[in-house]
């Protein structure tokens, strides 16, 4: 623990991350309203061309004036006043077959339109680059006694479409700001409500004080079935010794020793074991033969030492061990659990547990690692952490942990601790 001084606290840590994401938040809710600013501009700037344009295009004043050698000088005062008053950049009035008869620079009357001119008398919105720039423009036709006598194309350019942007950004920062300032109030409670429960310990700490709970719980549990179990026997020896069977009381004695014995045996008999897992197994022992599950532990005297502490190591095999004998007991006969420690490569050490048990559903296979998420009823003790704490342990200690199915294992290898 001391290592750990100075690092940042899990209550800051979670108030970073909060912060963090409601910033990338924030900045999401701007661009999103930004983007739908200028769709809803250029809508409307689609929305007033085509408007405009159907409009001019049914003038009698227009349709009248086209057909005449003076259409220029009738019509081009009509356009700028028109385009004064409406706001656009530009309106072309021209012939049947694109000879501009207005334009917004006088210059470019009597030339031909730039843009799409649709084959048959139809109105059209698009966005095409002219002399005036890009621009999104609609054409109308202009029609009189059912004859095609002209179009007539009203405009905005980009520019224009983007200075009417500009008044509506105020709005999206002020919204994305408000996003950002709620998330930050809750990124600082929610920092004091972890700091109530962790203080100001490092979040390192936090998870070796949970490894240690486990440890305590786990290891409390085994002693209780192991004392249970001795308990009973011996209580069954002494009543057999009272009633003058002393062979059958033998018996149940040597029996009770005899298995303690041969796990005894292939504890000490490797050659870097730690006593602690040891002692840890001798109890799940007895909580397996209490619970009426078989129990296999095979234990390669090759092993090496992990890197784990004792409490680290306690909490990744008895919460494996745990899921095992809950599974087993859940499932059909025969019931059985087994526990395999060797060799694997690089000088590593291999930790498989394996069971009975209807296996986990291929659906969920993928969140059994997830903080909170479990298969057990909702007031089981401890539910949806130890798997969550196994991978943290093991991963950082920088081992690997899997699952497979058919029997379902857990496989962890840890790297060797170094002598």
């Amino acid at each position: 623990m001391a290592g750990r001084r100075g690092a940042t606290s899990a209550a800051s840590r979670v108030f970073l991350v909060l912060l963090g994401a409601v910033l990338v938040v924030g900045a999401i809710v701007a661009l999103l309203l930004v983007f739908e600013a200028q769709r809803a501009v250029r809508s409307e700037a689609e929305r007033v061309t085509r408007a405009l344009a159907e409009t001019i295009a049914t003038t009698d004043a227009v349709g009248e004036a086209l057909p005449g050698d003076d259409a220029s000088a009738l019509l081009q005062p009509y356009a700028e006043r028109v385009m004064a008053e409406a706001g656009v950049d530009f309106i072309t009035i021209m012939t049947p077959d694109g000879i501009r008869v207005t334009h917004r620079d006088r210059d470019e009357i009597g030339r031909h339109y730039l843009g799409t001119i649709p084959a048959r008398p139809a109105t059209l919105t698009e966005e095409f680059e002219g002399t005036l720039g890009s621009s999104v423009r609609t054409i109308a036709p202009v029609e009189s006694d059912g004859e095609l006598v002209g179009w007539v194309s009203v405009g905005v350019t980009i520019g224009s479409i983007s200075s009417a942007l500009v008044p509506r950004l105020p709005f999206a920062i002020v919204i994305a700001l408000a996003v950002v300032a709620a998330g930050f109030a809750g990124a600082l409670l929610a920092g004091r409500i972890t700091k109530r429960v962790t203080g100001d310990l490092p979040a390192g700490s936090v998870r070796d004080a949970v490894s240690s709970y486990e440890s305590m719980r786990t290891l409390g549990e085994a002693l209780r079935a192991q004392t249970h179990e001795h308990g009973n026997r011996m209580h069954t020896a002494v009543a057999l010794l009272e009633l003058g069977r002393t062979d059958e009381a033998i018996e149940i004695l040597t029996e009770t020793s005899r298995q303690s014995q041969a796990l005894v045996d292939q504890v000490t008999a490797r050659r870097d074991g730690d006593p602690t897992v040891g002692a840890l197994l001798l109890g799940k022992a007895a909580q397996a033969r209490e619970r009426g599950i078989d129990w296999i532990v095979e234990i390669d005297p090759a092993a090496p030492r992990s890197t784990l502490p004792p409490v680290d190591a306690v909490s990744v095999v008895g919460n494996l061990i745990d899921n095992a004998l809950d599974a087993a007991a859940a499932g059909a006969e025969p019931r059985w659990v087994r526990v395999e420690l060797s060799p694997a490569p690089r000088d590593s050490l291999a930790i498989v547990v394996s069971d009975s048990g209807d296996g986990i559903p291929s659906a969920i296979a993928d969140r059994v690692w997830e903080h909170g998420f479990s298969t057990k009823p909702a007031d089981a003790e401890g539910r949806g952490v130890g798997l969550a704490l196994v991978r943290s342990i093991v991963q950082g200690a920088g081992g690997s942990v899997e699952v497979t199915a058919s029997p379902t294992a857990f496989r962890v290898v840890l790297p060797r601790r170094p002598s």
